[in-house]
């Protein structure tokens, strides 16, 4: 096992040392995508890189333990984390967006503040989602009974053609499958964003 799967495999199981050595070593690129995919100076002054960065790996260490991730290379996790960054991007301004035609929302922008103000104070950094075990737990309580087994099938290190295989269904219809649950679930638990 190369040394970059074994700090994958640490992340899996809630190493907040590993966790950190994520952060530190792709904060800086993922900053990076989500300042140049920032163009609405409004966007800018509402919710900044590091609050969006936060989000991001927050969803993402939640959904690595949970088995949702294939990387072979660290080129595979900066792809990954990048396309989180600019979906995480575009659903803000999405929001953005919608809030400023939506005539019967009058939010003052003090107010608009205000409330990305809590979303990242209410988001725990990553390392410790990484180590809250408590906060697996809940995913793991909100997954059905299949979506749970699917969850411990990856946690024992088992792919998707063999987990598609077992269940006589496409692997990457299960693969999207569990996607949807960990969208669903982490949407309700506010590390969506």
């Amino acid at each position: 096992m190369t040394p970059f799967l074994e700090l994958f495999e640490r992340v899996r199981r809630g190493d907040p040392q590993a966790a950190e050595q994520i952060v530190l070593a792709y904060e800086p690129e993922i900053r990076r995508t989500i300042r140049i995919r920032m163009t609405d100076s409004q966007l800018r002054r509402i919710v900044d890189s590091c609050d969006l960065c936060q989000s991001v790996m927050a969803a993402f260490f939640v959904r690595a333990a949970a088995g949702q991730f294939d990387v072979e290379s660290p080129r595979d996790l900066l792809n990954l984390l990048v396309t989180m960054a600019r979906n995480r991007v575009t659903d803000w301004v999405r929001r953005d967006r919608a809030t400023r035609r939506d005539g019967r929302r009058d939010v003052s922008l003090e107010a608009h503040d205000l409330s990305a103000r809590e979303f990242v104070e209410q988001t725990p950094g990553p390392p410790s989602i990484v180590a809250d075990r408590e906060l697996l737990q809940r995913v793991r309580s909100k997954l059905s009974h299949d979506e749970q087994r699917l969850m411990e099938w990856r946690a024992e290190g088992r792919q998707w053609t063999e987990i598609g295989a077992e269940l006589k269904e496409h692997p990457a219809a299960v693969r999207m499958r569990f996607s949807r649950a960990l969208d669903r679930i982490t949407s309700e638990l506010g590390l969506e964003g």
